[in-house]
């Protein structure tokens, strides 16, 4: 007897046909044609079924925010961090859980269930932390949310920062973070990763830190973290986030850095949509794109796993909890439209980003957790092209969310190159 079974799947490994059968919240079996009874049938029609998606860099406490107090009109990172500085003081715990709570629906429905959310805890009251822990509780049976304690405003720049951030620790937020290129000068910049590297490693806990958010080729905390990590033993607890200053890098200087992250063993996490809207801003022609060194970081074997970072806040006023509109901007603007490359996009934003975030491997597998995505596309390759509808929304087994297939959604065949325009049909049910 299983609880639920996925039948007729396509898997991202490339296994066609196969059912995959469920019980007490993780896979039993995997196969064609399982025989067996079952509580619930979900028919994949062939279609792909892949782990859930990830994201493991948000801003849960601004989202939904947009236009409070007014809109960005610059579009730059600063005028955003202005923005936040004065809705801060206006903010609720109610209206913080609400907007929240709406961003986690629509998050299920995008089959978005593992999400890692930086909150400010520059001033006090933890207005944000306090929400959060409240939204954590709420959505544990549907998402898996980690907190990062986030000193918006530079840990030794803003007065308490450092004091609110163990106070939110002790409340029971789960990273250490922090923004380092925002301190006053590069010393206290470096200080600050040092310092906040040194908590984390006392409590035991992971660091996830804004490093290098800027145009500037000359804000190099990454390599104090890198350090850091290294001499403190914190290796994959550790998440260098954005490091948009290294698409500013002269080419020495990166072939030096790049073998350091890969030696520390820390992840990057770019947040393409956020990051190729925000940088570049002060530039004429030519103008920068603003996203990390993600090819040579993948070939130094660098766990790269891209995130939202926003949805609709003082920094971005677009977004809408879809990893796969992530990926998709990311083949564009990385650029790498090699199939391999398209493919691996893929996988940063399920596989990818669940290893950033310490979470248990999502592989389907036999004995592997029963969470996952049916989507409307053949692999991954063309469901990062098309963006695939969510079929069906799986965690632990239960079904979280179903959504009515498109109508038009041409797909290839097999094999790339073999499709002939005169002869072509599309599948059973789509339409061109």
């Amino acid at each position: 007897m299983f609880d639920t079974i996925v039948r007729n799947a396509r898997l991202p490994d490339g296994r066609a046909g196969v059912d995959v059968a469920c019980r007490d919240g993780r896979i039993v079996r995997i196969a064609p044609a399982i025989e067996g009874d079952s509580g619930t049938v979900v028919d994949a029609g062939g279609h792909l079924v892949a782990p859930p998606f990830v994201d493991p860099h948000f801003h849960m406490d601004a989202t939904l925010s947009l236009g409070l107090p007014r809109l960005n009109v610059s579009g730059t990172l600063l005028e955003g961090i202005a923005l936040w500085g004065e809705l801060k003081p206006r903010l609720t715990a109610d209206a913080v859980i609400e907007r929240a709570l709406r961003y986690c629906d629509l998050a299920v429905a995008q089959g978005l269930l593992a999400i890692r959310s930086h909150v400010d805890v520059s001033t006090a009251p933890l207005v944000g932390v306090e929400a959060l822990l409240e939204v954590r509780r709420r959505v544990a049976p549907h998402i898996d949310l980690q907190l990062v304690a986030f000193p918006q405003d530079g840990l030794f720049r803003a007065p308490e920062a450092e004091a609110n951030l163990i106070r939110a620790l002790d409340m029971g937020v789960d990273v250490v973070g922090g923004i380092p290129h925002f301190e006053r000068t590069m010393a206290d910049g470096a200080a600050s990763v040092v310092r906040l590297c040194e908590i984390a490693a006392d409590r035991g806990l992971p660091v996830d830190l804004h490093c290098d958010e800027t145009d500037d080729p000359l804000s190099r905390h990454v390599e104090t973290l890198a350090a850091e990590t290294t001499r403190l033993g914190l290796g994959s607890r550790v998440v260098a986030s954005h490091v948009t200053a290294m698409h500013s890098y002269d080419n020495y200087y990166a072939t030096k850095l790049i073998p350091l992250i890969a030696e520390s063993g820390m992840h990057v996490v770019p947040n393409p949509l956020i990051n190729i809207t925000l940088q570049g801003r002060s530039d004429t022609y030519p103008r920068r794109r603003g996203l990390t060194r993600v090819a040579e970081l993948r070939a130094a074997g660098v766990n790269v796993a891209f995130g939202q970072d926003c949805t609709m806040d003082p920094w971005y006023p677009l977004g809408g909890a879809d990893m796969l509109d992530v990926a998709h901007m990311a083949v564009h603007a990385v650029p790498m439209t090699s199939r391999e490359a398209m493919e691996w996009a893929f996988h940063s934003v399920t596989l990818g980003g669940a290893a950033a975030m310490g979470l248990p491997d999502p592989t389907l597998r036999e004995g592997g957790p029963a969470s996952m995505v049916v989507l409307q596309a053949r692999d991954p390759i063309e469901a990062v092209r098309l963006r695939a509808t969510r079929l069906a929304v799986i965690r632990d087994g239960r079904i979280l969310s179903r959504t009515p297939p498109r109508i038009a959604a041409l797909s290839l065949p097999d094999r790339p190159g073999t499709l002939d325009p005169a002869t072509y049909s599309p599948p059973t049910g789509e339409t061109t």
